[in-house]
């Protein structure tokens, strides 16, 4: 959530930058709103001052032997009036956060304008050494024509008809040594992040409730984009205590940033415990309400799929520098893969909802012939932290909103594509990269 001292004190900054995200700000709302505000806060403080001058008045006309009935009729009066305001106040404040709580955090300084995936700039790109490339710096790694992963991957195991039978489309149905293939993928990068990054593997639950999806920016915005599960009629049930509680609607995670991210909700932690680093191997359920029938053949873009996500919390002070080091993580995993990437960094119109600052990056699939994102970190400053009341203790003064930074460390459907489609062999089977090798008893090859 933007932070509303800044809304009030310097909204011409909130309102251009947010311009930046291709995003119109209704400064006359927001207006209207901290009027009614001010109004209730001002005759609240009025009444409370009163309120405390009048006990004091009745006092010194009691000591005097004086009458204080009208005083004190209009100090029994004030209470009253103190509750309506506070309902009031509760109203338009309530009705101020949830609005907020629709709009996107402001672009960093160094996010570059523009309106769409077109508009964003290539910082970087690796080739495995040797890789031949075309007049435009895009790898040319084979001599024949390159089959894409479906074709590929259906002649070792990748069944969808099954799937679909099953569960409908946009599933898939792994077999056999593709299965051991994904799995060996996810193995690998939760050690490379956990051995050599120093993240803390964690089991995170896969369903959660709407409070840890408001606290990390799905809800209420991406509702549509989410699996839930509603408690039908509002039944309660009991907690560990077998206390009765109110039913609440559960979801399907859509990234274990969710969960990774929504433990530090309500916390205060100490500056020295800084940085929290966690990573997670878990699926990730959505339901690809905007996607436009883009990529219904193959895995690109399904229901369900596995990621390894990255979250680290830090002080605000170093979370740009976390940042690069996040890229440089997920790079890690594509350099010992051995595929080819580049790393791009997002316009403003291009960045989601909770980012400040975001690289995606993306790797090179021959039978495309194109770049396709497989990777996407960013840094949320404090967006999330100020909805999830994350904060830490410095040193001196008052608790401080935590900076939330995430990312993909991969994707592990896409990793397997990107694995299929480079590693390919003219005769339809694919050699196992050396990295993944160890995770796959030694074997070599996938055979046809």
């Amino acid at each position: 959530m933007l932070d509303p001292n800044q809304l009030r004190k310097d909204l011409t900054t909130v309102v251009n930058a947010l311009a930046r995200r291709k995003v119109s700000f209704d400064t006359e709302r927001f207006s209207q709103l901290e009027a009614r505000r001010k109004a209730v806060q001002v005759e609240t403080e009025t009444l409370q001052a009163r309120r405390n001058a009048v006990s004091k008045l009745i006092g010194q006309l009691k000591s005097k032997g004086e009458d204080a009935t009208a005083e004190m009729a209009e100090s029994q009066a004030i209470p009253a009036r103190l509750k309506d305001l506070e309902h009031d106040l509760a109203l338009v404040q309530g009705e101020l956060n949830d609005w907020l709580m629709t709009i996107p955090n402001l672009p960093h300084e160094s996010v570059p304008d523009g309106e769409s995936s077109d508009d964003n700039i290539e910082v970087r790109r690796w080739l495995p050494p040797g890789m031949q490339t075309d007049a435009d710096g895009n790898p040319r790694p084979f001599a024949f024509e390159a089959k894409d992963h479906v074709a590929l991957g259906e002649a070792i195991g990748l069944d969808f008809e099954t799937a679909r039978k099953l569960s409908g489309s946009r599933f898939m149905m792994l077999r056999g040594p593709i299965a051991r293939l994904h799995r060996a993928l996810a193995q690998f990068m939760l050690d490379l992040q956990t051995t050599e990054h120093g993240y803390q593997e964690c089991y995170t639950p896969y369903i959660v409730n709407g409070a840890t999806l408001f606290g990390t920016g799905q809800l209420p915005k991406f509702k549509d984009d989410m699996f839930w599960v509603t408690k039908g009629g509002g039944e309660s049930e009991q907690d560990e205590q077998g206390n009765a509680v109110a039913g609440d609607d559960l979801y399907l995670i859509s990234t274990a940033e969710i969960t990774l991210t929504g433990a530090m909700r309500d916390t205060i932690v100490a500056q020295t415990d800084l940085p929290i680093r966690l990573t997670a191997h878990t699926p990730c359920f959505r339901s690809e309400a905007g996607s436009g029938g883009r990529d219904v053949r193959g895995m690109i873009r399904q229901h369900q799929f596995d990621k390894v996500e990255m979250v680290q919390v830090v002080h605000p002070d170093t979370s740009y520098q976390v940042l690069e080091d996040m890229v440089g993580h997920a790079e890690a995993v594509l350099q010992r893969l051995g595929v080819a990437y580049r790393v791009v960094l997002l316009c403003g119109g291009d960045m989601g909802f909770g980012s400040a600052k975001t690289y995606d990056l993306e790797v090179w699939l021959p039978a495309q012939n194109a770049w396709r994102e497989i990777s996407s970190v960013s840094n949320c400053e404090a967006f999330q932290a100020r909805r999830l009341q994350a904060r830490y203790r410095p040193e001196k003064g008052k608790p401080e909103y935590l900076h939330t930074l995430n990312g993909s460390g991969l994707a592990v459907g896409r990793a397997l594509v990107a694995v299929l489609e480079n590693y390919q062999q003219q005769d339809g089977s694919v050699v196992v990269p050396e990295a993944l090798r160890p995770y796959m008893g030694g074997l070599e090859r996938l055979p046809k």
